[in-house]
């Protein structure tokens, strides 16, 4: 005779490790997106700060760094998540500007941005 508990067993043990896997994929990406990887600040003048995103809309945008006169001009993508930011930064445009940025590595989707570079602050410089 077939125990009858034996599917429920089954059942239990099933949702049991969905619920690890959810939980674990929940404390990866807390840690990813509250650990920085490293820190730093780049000058220039931004060129590009625009919402995009298919599904998970994201503030992103390129800085064109400052170099020596006569070299091509690099630029630093990056990503904000404050609206008070993109204010800030909306109001520096044509202005110089330090980005002051936190690397967040292996980060699993764009939802939290296509960059891995998160700007915590702005200021503008005096020219």
């Amino acid at each position: 005779m077939q125990n009858p508990f034996a599917n429920l067993r089954w059942g239990r043990w099933l949702l049991g490790l969905l619920l690890l896997a959810g939980l674990s994929l929940a404390g990866y990406l807390w840690v990813v997106t509250s650990w920085s990887y490293a820190e730093g600040e780049r000058a220039g003048f931004v060129q590009k700060l625009s919402k995009k995103g298919w599904i998970c809309k994201t503030w992103e945008g390129e800085l064109a760094m400052i170099n020596i006169p006569g070299t091509l001009t690099e630029k630093f993508t990056f990503t904000v998540h404050d609206e008070k930011l993109v204010q800030a930064i909306n109001d520096s445009l044509g202005k110089k500007v330090t980005l002051y940025y936190e690397q967040h590595v292996g980060v699993p989707t764009t939802c939290f941005g296509e960059t891995m570079y998160y700007v915590t602050r702005v200021r503008t410089l005096e020219r």
